[in-house]
């Protein structure tokens, strides 16, 4: 990966990004997330396996810090999907996986953080699991609130936040692909079951959003006796879809589902009559950390909303 600088040029003020550098030959698997650390100085790489600690100044040698690789390779049954540091502990750092699971690690502990100092994870309940729980139970993204508490979590199914205070079960739950449980077995063979969405929250943590199908993505209020439950479609002209029943935080760890991943060509109705197309998918989205507005990526356009 490169880290680029951008600088404007000419009187038509055109950004022109310039590499400085390559960080290179530290991953054999796909890159899946970059994380600053408050102390300005170092970030993290995160792949399937591994995760790296890097000087910004030093591109010739990273620190491996997280390593799930198994002595032989048949053994693996769990992968890295997400990585973050915390907004303000240089030493405190969360990586999510594939069979649900958030990690929270200690820098300080190890040089290899094999033991994470805490686990935040939500079990089905007896008799629910199914061919599918494990697929949609991978988290695809995970964020950290700017207060430094709470963690939000993307899965196929939902919207999770978390209390680090608290690893007993997630404060809330966000219903967002709710409507598609019956066709989990049509995404599954057309690999939408796959489709990695990203989520986010507002500077002031009372707002959270992620992506869904259609170029739709949903914005849910956080706070508490806040049901705001808003579904918008990135385009040139966004439609405001009101939800029928805004679905309600939930404290309840009894028959909540997860979720997570990849795209197919199929069309199906959500919870209000509205088409999904499986083919048109809204993956990327970032909240400005100070302002009201959103950065949302659909197909080969970036859209910005402010509220």
């Amino acid at each position: 990966f490169h880290l680029l600088r951008l600088q404007v040029t000419g009187q038509e003020l055109n950004p022109v990004a310039r590499c400085r550098r390559v960080y290179a030959h530290a991953h054999d698997y796909h890159i899946n997330s970059i994380s600053n650390n408050s102390d300005g100085e170092t970030f993290i790489s995160a792949d399937d396996l591994r995760i790296n600690l890097w000087n910004l100044e030093i591109n010739s040698q990273s620190f491996n810090i997280v390593d799930v690789k198994p002595a032989n390779m048949e053994d693996l049954t769990e992968v890295i999907t997400c990585a973050e540091f915390h907004p303000t502990h240089c030493n405190t750092l969360a990586y999510s996986s594939s069979k649900g699971a958030i990690r929270l690690i200690d820098l300080r502990q190890s040089a290899l953080c094999d033991n994470h100092s805490k686990l935040f994870e939500e079990h089905e309940a007896p008799g629910s699991k199914s061919f599918f729980t494990e697929i949609i139970a991978s988290v695809s993204d995970i964020k950290f609130a700017r207060d430094g508490r709470h963690i939000l979590s993307r899965d196929y199914m939902t919207l999770k936040l978390w209390d680090l205070n608290m690893d007993s079960g997630p404060v809330a739950t966000f219903q967002v692909h709710e409507h598609l449980r019956p066709k989990l077995c049509d995404l599954y063979e057309n690999d939408s079951i796959f489709d990695k969405f990203e989520c986010c929250l507002s500077g002031d943590g009372h707002r959270l959003a992620t992506g869904s199908y259609s170029n739709l993505f949903r914005v849910f209020g956080c706070t508490s006796g806040n049901t705001e439950a808003t579904t918008l479609e990135a385009s040139r002209n966004p439609m405001r879809r009101q939800v029928a029943n805004p679905t309600r935080p939930t404290r309840t760890l009894t028959s909540l589902t997860r979720a997570v991943r990849r795209g197919g060509e199929n069309a199906g109705a959500d919870g209000n009559g509205n088409s999904n197309d499986f083919s048109t998918k809204l993956l990327h989205l970032a909240w400005h950390p100070t302002e009201n507005s959103i950065a949302c990526a659909a197909g080969n356009s970036l859209y910005m909303y402010y509220a």
